[in-house]
């Protein structure tokens, strides 16, 4: 039944249950419900079980109501709810104490503006001007709960480097993950209340969904859904400003986009407006796939024009004799930082991952008179998409040409480790394990030196403060060590070893 009045369904069930058709979408807005109200029978008089609390959620009606049904066939009483804004409590929803359905007196009309307007004051606190999405993080894991909150928390900083407002995290454990909806059902609802009581727009969900996923989702919340790929892609899309970079973001946002371009329907139409639709992929949804591939072969074709001159760069490099150093690692460990010091450039710098895309070169001149050429590369991150690995391989075939990687690590960060772990991996992935490689320590000063000094020990690093030139005279050393043979007056016997490992790798090449 409508706000007026008017029925706009009948519908019919057994004794067991009843099965509510697709219905019409009709004024749902951020802070509205549907305009609808379901009331049906419970033929024992029982209160309202959880399929009618779920429908209430899933489908965002105004009011879920069962009457009761006598033994001789007469209404009985009336169990109602409505969902509520948010509380201290954290509850989703009220029930209203049962009332006789002779004696029933609710004036619906002022209940349901009221509640609406509560809910209308949650999306009315946003700050003028504040056109940010604001969004809740979802992760649904088979794995340790820690495991899944290391990666929540990593999924946070994505997001605001994308300029969305996080409202919320979500975590469950399932021993299986559901293949429609990826959640169960249960937490679905609560996830839909979550994101109606805190005025969220945009649910991102901490995996790769298939585009069956993301319409399921996006069919039952109303709501725009991406997932962590489409996340990085976008921020990707937001920071390249080299020719290469935006060659290679809008290859890789296509290829992504390609299997989700099945059917013109809602959940598509979310997926290409606004987050996870910038650069190349800001098409429209009826763009067809024959369209999408003839533009995904054009920037091929361009992506190995760019591949042809880069490779005729790093001739011109090898001509020269120079060493050549490539500085690598977790995104927002350091990498630009330390560059802009060695070599006493402007390179941008923020606070946030992946705030550095397009590769910078410089030339460095050391104590010595030695001259090398330094590399700042893109940031790593785990699980970086697929895709987006592909399209960035040209740019890290860079680092073939490289006579020495520096591993750039943030000690500062609780998960360090895990970083290095997620480095070493892409390393492997790109057939570059065997180069020499030296880990450098970074943000020193947050820690503690007999705990820096021990991680050096153990990881045969040395120790920085890429912002503090001062402390980088012994990792000039190093690399002088390991470029040229000519080792500082006291080194250990490991970077001893490391650099007879080092001329091995060398000669081999």
């Amino acid at each position: 039944m409508n706000r007026q009045g008017t029925i706009e369904y009948v519908v019919l069930g057994d004794t067991k249950e009843i099965v509510i058709p697709p219905l019409k979408r009709m004024r749902l807005g951020l802070s509205r419900f549907r305009g609808l109200r379901c009331i049906h029978t419970h033929l024992k008089e029982e209160p309202l079980n959880q399929d009618d609390l779920s429908d209430l959620a899933l489908l965002r009606l105004d009011m879920m109501t069962a009457i009761g049904v006598l033994p001789n066939g007469l209404p009985g009483l009336v169990y109602s709810a409505h969902l509520i804004p948010e509380n201290s409590q954290r509850e989703n929803w009220e029930q209203l104490i049962p009332i006789p359905f002779f004696r029933l007196d609710l004036d619906f009309p002022k209940l349901i503006h009221s509640l609406e307007d509560e809910f209308a004051r949650v999306y009315g606190s946003r700050k003028i001007g504040d056109e940010r999405d604001r969004a809740i993080l979802v992760n649904v894991t088979t794995d340790l709960k820690i495991h899944a909150e290391e990666s929540l928390n990593e999924l946070k900083e994505l997001a605001k480097s994308n300029n969305l407002v996080v409202l919320d995290k979500i975590i469950q454990y399932r021993k299986v993950i559901d293949p429609k909806y990826v959640l169960g059902k249960g937490k679905l609802n609560d996830l839909i209340i979550r994101a109606l009581q805190l005025g969220a727009d945009l649910i991102i969900f901490d995996r790769e969904l298939t585009p069956a996923q993301i319409r399921s989702i996006s069919d039952v919340t109303e709501l725009k859904i991406i997932d962590r790929t489409q996340l990085i892609l976008d921020i990707f899309a937001q920071r390249a400003k080299s020719n290469d970079g935006k060659v290679q973001v809008g290859l890789a946002q296509l290829r992504y986009l390609l299997p989700r371009l099945i059917t013109k329907n809602t959940a598509m139409s979310r997926l290409t407006g606004g987050i996870g639709g910038r650069g190349p992929g800001e098409t429209k949804l009826e763009i067809n796939r024959r369209r999408v591939r003839d533009k995904i072969n054009r920037l091929q074709k361009e992506l190995k024009s760019l591949s042809k001159h880069r490779s005729r760069q790093r001739i011109k490099r090898k001509k020269s004799s120079l060493p050549i150093i490539s500085i690598i690692g977790y995104t927002n460990a350091g990498k630009s930082t330390l560059l802009n010091s060695l070599t006493k450039s402007s390179v941008g710098t923020e606070n946030r991952l992946f705030a550095t895309l397009d590769p910078t070169t410089r030339r460095l001149r050391f104590p010595r008179d030695m001259e090398v050429v330094i590399t700042d590369t893109v940031g790593f991150i785990k699980n970086l998409p697929k895709d987006l690995m592909e399209a960035f391989h040209a740019t890290l075939d860079e680092l073939k040409e490289a006579d020495l990687l520096l591993h750039i690590i943030d000690i500062s960060n609780p998960n360090f480790e895990e970083h290095i772990k997620a480095v070493r991996k892409i390393l492997f992935d790109l057939s570059l394990d065997e180069k020499p490689v030296l880990l450098v320590l970074n943000k020193e000063d947050r820690l503690e030196k007999e705990f820096v000094k021990n991680l050096c020990n153990l990881y045969d690093a040395v120790s920085i403060c890429a912002k503090d030139p001062s402390t980088l005279k012994g990792l000039i050393e190093k690399i002088q060590f390991l470029l040229l043979g000519s080792p500082p007056d006291s080194v250990s016997d490991s970077w001893q070893n490391a650099i007879k490992e080092f001329r091995k790798v060398k000669s081999s090449v």
